[in-house]
């Protein structure tokens, strides 16, 4: 069994291009690890399973559970504003900053436009800084009437636990969640994630990244550094116990997500929740530069999966890796990336066309020679290491459409939807509104 996991593993990373991944996973109280590739297409180190991957949003959840810990102390409520914690938070709506709540940012419903990426030093004190400077965020939408990815909204969290605790979110998390746990191969820093074997993350066709990682003050929205192991043993104590009182709390439903085509239907208190099988799946996936993660837990089986990749087409990787293994562990059918109809249906895209932007990315819809086009462009910290992109757009009903980038296998999906009086396009588990 283990032999010929470890080559369908293989397998897999060759198929979709990958140059690494390693893959933990829980079943029947064992824990079980695999790896396959290199680390670095340059160095050709190998990937081993202490190897330590970064996980990007999967960060999330473990800011998240901190939060869920200083909770169940009763330090604050879930709706308690976070200007009684942080009195110098401000956005650019005044009367957001004054009522969004803790849940608000745990749930991606404050509408903060959270993708602001801002080098602010190395220093003990960058989630401090970085705070300061969303005094310009403005909303993607109003207060609480949607969903959209908030990465800003973590590093706010990631503030409120330092206030709180008098610890940089670092030393937080080493001693909430990492001792505790008796986790070995978990970090954030660089300098200490340099005392393991690492991987690079590589794009553009299997290149070495140009930077390694993110900057510190992204620390709570995505800055660990793990092997897959360790971060089944995080998702064992959502589900046995072990850092909070009641982990299943965090499994709540707090809001629809409008594209449920890409991670789940609903989000809860940090976790992303959809049903395979007639079964709840509780999960959460990351991004960095070049590298990806995916973290899944069964509760009714116990069964919990993580994989890491360092680029390619990652994402259909991961997909993969989850429809082989689920239906080898537990008998569930993953949904298949959702793609176009076979017969696609006649849509009036007119009322869709236009610019849509928010903080770090600009999107234009548009018609040409009759088809429905996507033109992608990144903008602010992160433009430098993304090009602008054009997809072609397929119509699957009225307010859902499909398209493919340039040798992905995997299709994206966009969901058109009015919300407060705008209209939105929501892509990329985020809601950006049309502004011309």
């Amino acid at each position: 069994m283990a032999g010929a996991m470890g080559q369908r593993l293989a397998e897999l990373i060759e198929q979709y291009e990958v140059p690494g991944a390693a893959l933990a996973y829980l079943h029947d109280g064992e824990v079980h690890e695999f790896a396959a590739g290199v680390l670095h297409t340059g160095t050709g180190v190998e990937s081993t399973t202490d190897s330590l991957y970064q996980i990007g949003s999967v960060t999330k959840v473990w800011t998240a559970t901190m939060i869920m810990q200083l909770v169940e102390q009763g330090r604050f409520t879930l709706d308690t504003p976070v200007a009684e914690l942080l009195p110098e938070f401000t956005v650019a709506d005044a009367e957001v900053a004054k009522t969004v709540t803790i849940r608000h940012l745990l749930s991606h419903t404050s509408g903060i436009d959270g993708d602001l990426f801002l080098d602010t030093g190395r220093g003990d004190d960058c989630v401090e800084k970085y705070v300061a400077a969303c005094a310009d965020l403005a909303q993607n939408h109003p207060l609480g009437v949607t969903q959209s990815y908030c990465n800003s909204g973590f590093t706010v969290l990631g503030r409120v636990l330092e206030k709180v605790t008098g610890k940089t979110w670092d030393e937080a998390l080493r001693e909430q969640v990492i001792a505790p746990l008796g986790l070995t191969h978990t970090v954030t820093l660089p300098e200490d994630v340099l005392r393991y074997r690492a991987a690079m993350g590589h794009v553009d066709g299997g290149k070495p990244a140009p930077v390694w990682g993110l900057m510190r003050s992204a620390g709570p929205a995505g800055l660990i550094c793990a092997r897959p192991a360790d971060v089944v043993a995080f998702g064992r104590a959502h589900l046995e116990g072990g850092l909070l009182e009641n982990p299943q709390a965090m499994w709540e439903p707090q809001i629809g997500i409008p594209n449920p085509h890409t991670l789940g239907s609903h989000w809860g208190l940090g976790w992303i929740l959809g049903e395979w099988s007639g079964q709840k799946i509780v999960s959460h996936g990351g991004n960095t530069i070049g590298q990806h993660a995916m973290l899944w837990l069964v509760p009714a089986t116990g069964t919990i999966v993580c994989v890491t990749a360092n680029g390619g087409h990652s994402g259909a990787f991961t997909h993969a890796v989850a429809t082989w293994l689920f239906e080898e562990l537990d008998g569930l059918t993953v949904p298949p990336v959702l793609g176009p109809p076979e017969t696609a249906p006649e849509v009036d895209v007119e009322p869709y066309l236009g610019v849509y932007e928010r903080t770090g990315a600009r999107m234009t819809f548009s018609v040409r020679d009759g088809e429905f086009w996507l033109r992608s462009e990144a903008t602010g910290a992160l433009a430098a290491l993304q090009g602008p992109e054009e997809i072609k757009l397929l119509a699957v009903d009225d307010v859902t459409f499909v398209g493919r980038r340039d040798g992905d296998p995997n299709w994206l999906s966009a969901v058109f939807f009015e919300a407060a009086g705008t209209t939105y396009v929501h892509l990329g588990a985020r809601a950006t509104p049309k502004v011309s």
